[in-house]
């Protein structure tokens, strides 16, 4: 089922490993309508959800999606495990790396993950 969950500052919108499945860049505006028609601002999207191609970095599909959600101000976490996706692409884990180090695009393992992630105070906030 999918669920609102309130952690730290976000409100993240946790779908359901059996909703529909993002294949497509097109298919991202109904991750975004679902977003603003539940008022989050981060979305934790299962790895059961993506698409075959979606992490074939060659087919452009995740970078589109996650452009679209970054331009539409919403934060995204791919929860599960990618560790074969990894194994078979260097470009892909070099991805994974990068984004994980910013704010907006993030690979987890579990939702706990992410949980601790958006509990974190911000540098910007200790700075204060």
């Amino acid at each position: 089922m999918t669920q609102i969950v309130e952690i730290g500052n976000s409100r993240v919108l946790h779908f359901s490993p059996q909703g529909q499945i993002l294949r497509t860049a097109a298919d991202a505006n109904d991750f975004i309508s679902a977003a603003w028609s539940n008022e989050a601002d981060f979305l934790a999207i299962p790895v059961a959800l993506l698409g075959p191609d979606f992490l074939k970095l060659s087919t452009g599909v995740a970078g589109e999606v996650f452009q679209k959600f970054v331009n539409y101000g919403l934060g995204c976490a791919i929860v599960g495990d990618i560790t074969q996706a990894l194994d078979s692409s260097g470009a892909l884990r070099d991805f994974v790396r990068e984004t994980n180090k910013g704010k907006s695009i993030w690979f987890v393992s579990a939702f706990e993950e992410l949980h601790g992630r958006l509990e974190k105070p911000s540098l910007q906030s200790q700075q204060s």
